[in-house]
């Protein structure tokens, strides 16, 4: 089935969803958009205030979308009704921006899975492996580049920036042939407008698209991606003209890539590729939005030099240097675009600090030339605080999720423009900031004490990682090439279920723990059973790996639906740090000591590590992030020695986001790096030379911070190489010791794809042609709680037969 993903035309009062299944069939599907939405003509238009948002989140405020998708991947829906959720979803965020005053609504930033997959699609960028033959892109080519199928594997999946949100990484050669082969930019702006809303298209700008894929298997690595701009741009062109002739009069090109360190020739090909863009903007307004940092003095100046460029957006407030640029100098007559709204994170605005910020800026831009915005699109945020009915009320009036962003942006633009100041919400904002500052359960100063007391100190444990790998050894007695898995088991509705009643007292702790126990027993015999040899409990009565710490920490609070998408139709739920961290009593102990009793095998202690719940948290912003991380550094600390003192002699420290949080700017890194670090060492730097310390990375590219995690000194790191073409392994290709156990991931676990044995074999293989036999470990690149047993049991039982072969074939050679 090629089903178009993209072409949504609405006639009023009457719809029509055409989608294309076969070139000889079609169907149509009809429906009045009067029955769901009461839309009026947006008359708001004319005494809307210069307000902006930069993106809106997609999943929808109860996860609509992603059980759209599930539905639909499942088989149990048709895609008729996952484009209905689609288009209902898309119509409430205009019909909610529109009434909140907003002045350019965005569009085209709702994704069915990536926005830079959608930029691949429109761009007709198909790697030749998915067998696409020109036309309208489909889902089923869509959704295969995306998760791979039952024959092929997925695109590269990557960190957005410094993100949690994941994008699908377009692979890219010369001989790649570019056709505009996805209307969907022009298709959902018609539909907004059919919809009596004007809205702004968004597209990813030509230049960050190519800085952000990388060369195709078998084109050479050192391939220039910036030489295919002038291969892109007619492309580009296509959608712009036909952007104009559906009657857009502002259109926004997201240049993220900006922010980042460029070369001049990368700062030359931006100037160059907006130039040959120029003539295809007469008549329209452009905006270049950049944002999550400062933009340097030279992306500056060249951004702020572009002649047919109406507008230029900045983030203002991770990118507080930028203000000192723009007060500098800023072009005449040209519209800024004042990110000074959090994007990022989940605390109301100080509206009376942005309000002073926005009026300095206007003596240097100009009082009608000011647009105010948000710092990024709130794709990163969580969606609207009105489904939080069981929030702290305190702790509630400290917070804005994306819905009250778009209030906070228009109470801004109104204040600003000096006759439309809202006086009670700016006062009960000011209260509000008040009472966090005031508010005793912020502060706990024995926490305080004890994390101001460890910058003095390196942390680490007192031998070398070979002498500890040697005592482990004659403790665990593992074979080579030892296999294990990532931590967490598939959660099956059973399961999801008991948590679910159990939290909501519909069972009694007594059987809640029955039910877990009998989980865990289950998956313990499984990896008996597949003859794994370092094994997990599963994570049964984990809802998420940071959320369920976090729920067991002080200083943190919780969300009912505050979810935000990583990736596809993945969302996590961040809980929010609010105060100082502590640990009232041990988390994980008891079910750890309960699985290990179930067997005789070594088995993990598996905690989150505190820089990974720092990153994936929404965290306080009144203190540095660094003092937040010492201080979850400690209570990780108390439980790792509490859990060897239970008899647990392998513990798992996952910092699977330790590469997501450096920073963008090169200039800031090395001090990141420095806290980072030594937040995962104070974690275990007091533990036996016998106690084995894991950790576990995923999705990122380590390269460039290798010897940060070399620096970490754990005695086994477990880390992503699946979707990234062992991309790690290059780095010990040029010579980078490293004397640590390593376990690169041997397979996919994002894809429902069951690799062979052979194909394991193969990737171990490679492994080996740079890794010492005694230092690899086999396992899977990620946890396996988001997939089936059927998929489960299979990979990994050819994993396992992989390692035994080549254990085979490794003692023969000897």
């Amino acid at each position: 089935m090629n089903l178009v993903f993209s072409s949504i035309h609405r006639l009023a009062p009457c719809s029509s969803l055409r989608f294309i299944l076969q070139p000889s069939l079609s169907l149509s599907l009809s429906f009045s958009t009067n029955r769901r939405l009461s839309f009026r003509p947006f008359s708001l238009r004319s005494r809307a205030m210069a307000s902006h948002v930069v993106g809106y989140p997609r999943m929808g405020p109860k996860r609509e979308l992603k059980f759209a998708l599930e539905s639909f991947w499942d088989g149990k829906s048709s895609a008729e009704e996952l484009q209905k959720v689609a288009a209902d979803l898309r119509s409430s965020i205009w019909k909610q921006m529109a009434d909140a005053g907003i002045k350019y609504i965005p569009s085209n930033t709702f994704s069915y899975y990536d926005q830079v997959l959608d930029t691949t699609a429109m761009l007709g960028a198909v790697p030749p492996r998915y067998g696409w033959n020109g036309g309208e892109i489909g889902f089923d080519v869509y959704f295969s580049m995306a998760r791979g199928n039952a024959s092929l594997p997925a695109m590269e999946m990557t960190k957005w920036f410094d993100t949690n949100y994941h994008f699908i990484v377009p692979e890219l050669g010369p001989d790649v042939k570019f056709s505009y082969a996805s209307h969907k930019a022009v298709d959902e702006f018609k539909e907004a407008k059919a919809l009596g809303v004007d809205t702004v298209p968004v597209l990813i700008g030509p230049i960050s698209y190519l800085l952000l894929s990388k060369p195709a298997k078998g084109v050479e690595k050192s391939f220039s991606l910036l030489s295919l701009i002038d291969k892109i741009l007619p492309v580009y062109k296509e959608v712009v003209t036909e952007l104009k002739a559906a009657g857009a009069t502002w259109i926004q090109f997201d240049e993220p890539t900006l922010i980042l360190d460029l070369h001049a020739h990368q700062l030359q090909a931006f100037s160059h590729a907006y130039s040959e863009l120029e003539s295809s903007f007469a008549g329209l307004n452009v905006l270049i939005e950049t944002y999550f940092s400062d933009v340097s003095a030279d992306a500056y100046k060249t951004l702020t030099s572009l002649k047919g460029v109406s507008g230029y957006g900045f983030d203002l407030v991770r990118g507080t240097q930028t203000l000192d640029l723009i007060k500098g100098g800023f072009p005449s007559g040209k519209y800024l675009f004042a990110g000074v709204v959090d994007g990022r994170n989940i605390w109301a605005n100080d509206l009376a600090s942005s309000l002073s910020t926005l009026q300095t800026l206007e003596g240097t831009v100009g009082k009608d030339k000011i647009v105010v915005s948000t710092s990024c699109s709130l794709l990163h945020t969580a969606v609207d605080l009105v489904n939080e009915t069981k929030l702290d009320k305190e702790i509630k009036s400290w917070l804005a999720f994306a819905a009250q962003k778009v209030v906070e942006v228009n109470a801004l633009a109104k204040a600003l423009s000096g006759h439309h100041k809202d006086e009670a919400f700016f006062s009960a904002n000011a209260a509000a900031q008040a009472s966090r500052k005031s508010s005793p359960r912020v502060t706990n100063e024995a926490v305080q004490k004890a994390a101001a007391a460890l910058k003095g100190s390196e942390h680490r444990r007192a031998t070398t990682v070979s002498a500890r790998l040697e005592a482990q050894q004659k403790k665990l007695n593992l074979p080579i090439l030892p296999t294990t898995t990532i931590g967490s088991f598939p959660q099956t509705l059973e399961l999801r279920r008991v948590r679910r009643e159990y939290k909501a007292k519909k069972i009694s702790e007594e059987d809640y723990v029955k039910a877990i126990k009998e989980e865990i027993n289950k998956v313990v015999k499984l990896q008996e059973e597949l003859d794994i040899d370092v094994l997990v409990h599963g994570e049964p009565e984990r809802n998420d790996m940071v959320e369920y710490f976090g729920e067991q920490l002080s200083g943190f609070a919780f969300t009912v639906n505050g979810w935000v998408q990583s990736y596809g139709s993945r969302c996590v739920k961040p809980p929010i740090i609010y105060g100082d961290v502590s640990r009232p009593k041990p988390m994980t102990v008891f079910w750890s000591s309960t699985a290990q009793s179930f067997t005789k095998r070594p088995m993990k202690g598996m905690l989150t590590g505190p820089v990974t719940i720092l990153n994936w948290s929404f965290v306080r912003n009144d203190q540095p992030r660094f003092e937040t991380c010492y201080q979850i550094a400690l209570a990780i600390k108390d439980e790792v020695e509490d859990l060897e003192k239970a008899g647990i002699t392998v513990i798992q420290i996952d910092e699977a986001a330790l590469r997501e949080g450096l920073p963008l700017r090169k200039s800031d890194q090395a001090f990141y790096l420095k806290w980072a670090v030594h937040s995962f060492r104070i974690t275990n730097s007091g533990v036996q030379d016998t106690t084995q310390i894991h950790t576990h990375m995923c999705y990122s590219n380590f390269n460039d911070i290798i010897h940060s995690i070399i620096d970490m000194d754990a005695d086994v790191i477990t880390i992503e190489n699946s979707r990234s073409d062992e991309k790690l392994l290059s780095v010990f290709r040029e010579g980078v010791k490293y004397g640590a156990g390593i376990g690169p991931g041997v397979y996919d676990i994002h894809s429902p794809r069951i690799p062979s044995t052979e194909e394991i074999a193969d990737r171990v293989n490679k492994m080996l042609a740079v890794l010492e036999t005694n230092i690899l470990w086999v396992n899977p690149d990620c946890g396996l709680k988001t997939r089936k047993y059927p998929e489960v049991k299979p990979a990994l039982k050819n994993m396992v037969a992989a390692a035994k072969l080549l254990r085979t074939q490794l003692g023969s050679a000897k």
